[in-house]
């Protein structure tokens, strides 16, 4: 398992995050998955084994339940604090109040509480704002991330589900009042959806952060298990929960040219697909997420998968996205800025 820093931060985390949305069973994230203490220390305890340090979870998850069963199977475990590096999220509904959700001051404040509470820890390593708010000013919800750093109770603070303009936007309004800027971006990301290539991945390049794909294998879809006009296995989740959304004659492609290549590596469709965003450039660590240790120990096996430079050429043909304004104009534009033997940034 190789580590990567977080970003431009001294941070290292593992290239693979144990991704916690399976863990609980309550309203409707049951579809995503319900596993209950004893399957959440097991797989815990595989994934450190495994060589990984980075745990991904969600105030919003399983209403509360998956930071609280992430706690617990710390202590179970003995796990040192120091060994880990746990992230959490705030934003979404955690209950009926009207303060009850959002980037607000007041609710940003509240929740950090609540989190470390069901987490039973007094830092997480990474708070993200799980989306776009669009009640909060970004000055308001920039300056309280920056007090919840201050109280020690998050070490470097990350955005998921952000649009390029709105994180430049939160990242100029640190810089310019010295406060904590983001050092990462959750994002979907996968071989069938490349869409945060257009400016999300430039952005995130040109001010240092680190990429963490959520929904790697598109809701399972990527996995191996579906075919076009197939419905999918009986009780997978994606049979069940048709998201993220996906061109999914594009995913199919997809499919069809990872499968030779994970014939020849004696590998999964899936770890294929992983090992395919773990060479991305900016990508710090790729979140898994298992119903079971079956499908964990499969991930996991991803990380000793290195693909040749023609298998890359194959899959990133096969994955291209179309051309778009402004990109193709740029690209048009770029090519006589250089000439025969210059240096290329």
């Amino acid at each position: 398992m190789r580590m990567h820093r977080l970003g431009r931060t001294g941070l290292y985390v593992s290239e693979l995050c144990l991704g916690t949305m399976t863990y609980g069973g309550k309203g409707f994230w049951e579809v995503i998955g319900k596993l209950g203490i004893d399957a959440v220390a097991g797989q815990l305890r595989t994934a450190l084994d495994a060589g990984v340090n980075f745990l991904d979870t969600a105030d919003v998850y399983h209403e509360g339940e998956s930071e609280r069963l992430v706690g617990e199977a710390v202590r179970r475990l003995g796990v040192r604090r120091s060994d880990l590096v746990i992230a959490t999220k705030v934003r979404g509904r955690v209950g009926k109040g009207v303060n009850d959700a959002g980037l607000s001051r007041g609710h940003i404040l509240d929740a950090i509480d609540a989190s470390l509470a069901r987490l039973g820890t007094d830092h997480v390593d990474l708070y993200q704002i799980h989306g776009v708010d669009p009640a909060t000013p970004l000055e308001e919800t920039v300056h309280a991330l920056a007090d919840v750093v201050k109280a020690g109770k998050a070490r470097y603070v990350g955005f998921c589900n952000l649009p390029a303009w709105m994180a430049m936007k939160a990242l100029a309004i640190a810089d310019r009042a010295g406060l904590p800027r983001f050092v990462s971006a959750q994002v979907y990301y996968t071989i069938a959806s490349r869409d945060i290539e257009r400016e999300l991945v430039p952005l995130c390049k040109d001010e240092g952060l680190g990429i963490l794909p959520w929904s790697p294998l598109a809701g399972g879809l990527l996995s191996g298990k579906y075919a076009a006009g197939e419905r999918g296995p009986e009780g997978a989740r994606r049979t069940s929960f048709d998201f993220p959304p996906v061109d999914k004659p594009r995913a199919f492609a997809c499919v069809d040219a990872m499968r030779p290549i994970a014939a020849a590596h004696g590998v999964s469709v899936a770890q294929i697909a992983l090992a395919y965003l773990l060479q991305k450039p900016q990508v710090a660590s790729v979140i898994i997420g298992a119903r079971t240790d079956a499908q964990l120990a499969d991930n996991l096996a991803a990380a000793k998968v290195r693909l040749a430079a023609d298998e890359v050429a194959a899959l990133d043909a096969v994955s291209a996205l179309p051309p778009e304004y402004p990109a193709w104009m740029v690209e048009r534009q770029s090519n006589d800025r250089f000439l025969e033997g210059m240096d290329r940034p």
